[in-house]
């Protein structure tokens, strides 16, 4: 579940990407990164986790996936929150820069 949670999350990231592609205010390409990367991870583990126990790999406690959906969700909760935080550092269109100056004045 954690490599289908963070695979959908990467998919859908990157199609709001392609469709704004030529602007990229918004530093979306970050956050695909960020899922891309998640992804990857997930489907290494995915593999090791296969090798050692080949076929029963495929039939999880249903509590198992439960605890990776959470995991997973929980990995696409720190993604949006780390691009957050890139976002207002940067500030691409200056929102948080004109509100301290009109606070300032």
């Amino acid at each position: 579940m954690t490599l289908l949670t963070s695979a959908v999350a990467a998919i859908v990231c990157t199609i709001i990407w392609y469709k704004n592609a030529p602007k990229n205010d918004m530093k979306i390409g970050i956050l695909c990164w960020m899922y891309w990367g998640a992804t990857i991870m997930w489907f290494v583990d995915a593999i090791f986790e296969y090798a050692e126990l080949k076929a029963e790999y495929f039939s999880p406690a249903p509590a198992d996936m439960l605890n990776d959906f959470f995991l997973g969700l929980s990995v696409v909760v720190f993604g949006l929150i780390i691009w957050l935080v890139i976002l207002l550092i940067k500030d691409p269109k200056g929102v948080i820069k004109s509100a301290l100056s009109k606070k300032a004045n």
